[in-house]
C-alpha cells in the first residue's frame, strides 16, 4: 500500500500521534551491555521507533541509551507492554508507573496490551485510557489481538485501540486481520517480521531477494512496509541492524508483491492467541 517511504517516514494514528513505519525490536534482547549496543546502533542508523516491554528485562537499558543519545526526547518514539500479570485496573496503573520509572521517562509514546487475558482484558483497557488521559503514554494499543478479541473491546469501549502488534510475515499473512484494523482505524505492526530466521533461506525467497540485489530479511522488510504496516525487525548485531534498514531504495513489483503474498502458510514463530479465549 505505502511505497515512497524513507526511515523518516511517520504514520498518522488514529488519535494523530505519528509513529515510525521502521524501528527496532528488542525481544530476547538480553539487558545490560547487549540491549544498550542495539539501541545505540539503531539510533545511528537512523532508526527512531524502539519497542521494548516489561517482560523482556530491558526497559532501563532503553531508555538509558535513549536518555543519553543526545536526541530529543520527542523524536524517539519509545514503546512498551504491560504483561499478563499486570491485568486488572489498578494492576494496570502500577505496571504503568514502574515501566515509566524503569525507563528513567516522564512518558510512554505507546503502551500496549501485551496478550489479550481473559476475563480481565477489558478492565485493563479502562486503565490504559485513564493512563492516556493523564498524559503518562501518547497512545494506547493492543498486541496479539485477533479479530474477536478487538471486537469484543470494539463492543465495550468508545476508544479503538491506536495500534494492534501482531506476528506477520509473507509466511503469516494475516490478510483478514490487516483489513479488520484498516476497516476500524487501528494500525497493524509487525513484530518477528524476519521468521525468528527460519525462512530466509526458503529458495522462492533467495530467487526473489536476488532479482533486487537484497537479502531475504531485506525483502521480508519491505514486503511489511508495503503492505503499510509498521515493522520492528529485531537484531542485536550492528551489520544487521544497518542492513535491515537498508529497504528504502526499492520497491517490489506488484506481480512479486502478490507472489510473496502466497507465501502464507500460517507460520507463527512466537505464540499463537488464537487459542487465547
Amino acid at each position: 500500500m505505502i511505497e515512497e517511504i524513507s526511515i523518516d517516514t511517520k504514520i498518522k494514528l488514529n488519535n494523530s500521534v505519528e509513529m515510525p513505519i521502521f524501528g527496532l525490536g528488542t525481544y530476547q534482547t538480553r539487558s545490560g551491555k547487549e540491549t544498550q549496543a542495539a539501541v545505540l546502533y539503531a539510533l545511528e542508523a537512523g532508526y527512531r521507533l524502539i519497542d521494548t516491554a516489561k517482560i523482556y528485562g530491558n526497559e532501563k537499558d532503553v531508555g538509558e541509551v535513549v536518555r543519553k543519545s543526545g536526541i530529543p526526547r520527542e523524536e524517539v518514539f519509545i514503546t512498551t507492554k504491560l504483561w499478563n500479570s499486570d491485568h486488572g485496573y489498578e494492576a494496570a496503573i502500577a505496571a504503568c508507573e514502574k515501566s515509566l520509572k524503569s525507563l528513567g521517562l516522564s512518558y510512554i509514546d505507546l503502551y500496549l496490551i501485551h496478550w489479550p487475558v481473559e476475563g480481565l482484558r477489558n478492565e485493563t483497557w479502562r486503565a490504559m485510557e485513564t493512563l492516556q488521559k493523564e498524559g503518562k503514554c501518547r497512545a494506547i494499543g493492543v498486541s496479539n489481538y485477533m479479530i474477536w478479541h478487538l471486537e469484543e473491546l470494539l463492543r465495550s469501549s468508545s476508544t479503538v485501540p491506536a495500534v494492534n502488534q501482531v506476528e506477520f510475515s509473507p509466511y503469516l499473512y494475516q490478510k483478514d486481520l490487516l483489513e479488520f484494523c484498516r476497516s476500524h482505524n487501528i494500525q497493524l505492526e509487525a513484530y518477528s517480521p524476519l521468521t525468528k530466521g527460519q525462512k530466509l533461506s526458503d529458495p522462492k525467497l533467495v530467487a526473489i531477494a536476488s532479482r533486487y540485489s537484497k537479502s531475504p530479511a531485506q525483502m521480508l522488510i519491505r514486503w511489511v512496509l508495503q503492505h503499510g504496516v509498521i515493522v520492528i525487525p529485531k537484531s542485536s548485531k550492528k551489520e544487521r541492524i544497518f542492513e535491515n534498514a537498508d529497504v528504502f531504495d526499492f520497491t517490489i513489483s506488484p506481480e512479486d508483491k502478490s507472489v510473496l503474498d502466497s507465501f502464507n502458510e500460517n507460520l507463527r514463530t512466537s505464540w499463537d492467541p488464537s487459542t487465547a479465549s
